[in-house]
């Protein structure tokens, strides 16, 4: 029987990958990837030339299945990346692992990089206990999400993309109040990597004058 395994890929850094999962990415005998260009960048630094195959949010549905179902019938091992960062949070892996595990096929997932982790730490807020909502909905079952949030006492992990960083921090500012205290991490192990501290009305007038780049962690600091 085969196996699938989870690999985490550098979020930024090409460094900040081990060196078990370059091994693994050179012995199995295909690699799932969100996109195959994206992966191609790592690869390439590597000289790895294993195959690809594209598995993302729009087919995951009609070949998940499938694809474990071959993992049962044969011996051939197969990696699953994302962009970047460990498959699964807030990417695709959910489905096919859920298949694999259904099929008696082995699952391991290998530890590594995941942006919300050192954005967390940086933000200097409690990490005993946290709470990780990643992307929020974009328009419906937003707001909603957002209150039942209002009282969560434990620190808040949120993902957020370049277009909606400022809506983003505005409605965090209505919600939570604009003197509650948050981070925002950007381009995490690149160059130009910042963490930036404040309350959340500080922090919204900095995202409006500033120019916006990058992906985004914003860490809410729980309700005292």
């Amino acid at each position: 029987m085969g196996k699938l395994f989870i690999v985490p890929t550098p979020i930024g850094n090409l460094e900040d990958i081990t060196l078990r999962c370059l091994n693994v990415l050179k012995e199995v005998d295909q690699i799932l990837a969100e996109d195959t260009r994206q992966v191609s960048k790592l690869l390439n630094h590597y000289d790895i030339q294993t195959s690809k195959r594209a598995y993302h949010q729009h087919n995951e549905h009609r070949i998940a299945e499938q694809i474990a179902k071959e993992l049962s019938e044969t011996k051939k091992t197969i990696a699953l990346v994302s962009d970047a960062g460990m498959p699964g949070i807030s990417d695709p892996a959910y489905l096919i692992v859920k298949h694999c595990i259904n099929n008696n096929v082995a699952v391991e997932c290998l530890p590594g990089a995941t942006a919300f982790v050192p954005a967390l730490i940086e933000s200097g807020f409690a990490a005993t206990s946290f709470v990780f909502e990643g992307f929020l909905p974009h328009q419906k079952g937003r707001s909603k999400r957002l209150e039942s949030l209002k009282d969560e006492k434990r620190t808040m992990v949120f993902y957020e993309s370049p277009y909606r960083i400022l809506k983003a921090l505005k409605q965090f500012s209505d919600v939570f109040g604009p003197e509650r205290n948050a981070s925002v991490s950007r381009e995490l192990t690149k160059i130009y990597a910042e963490t930036i501290r404040g309350t959340l009305s500080e922090l919204l007038e900095i995202f409006e004058n500033k120019l916006i780049k990058g992906e985004f962690v914003i860490i809410v600091d729980g309700k005292n």
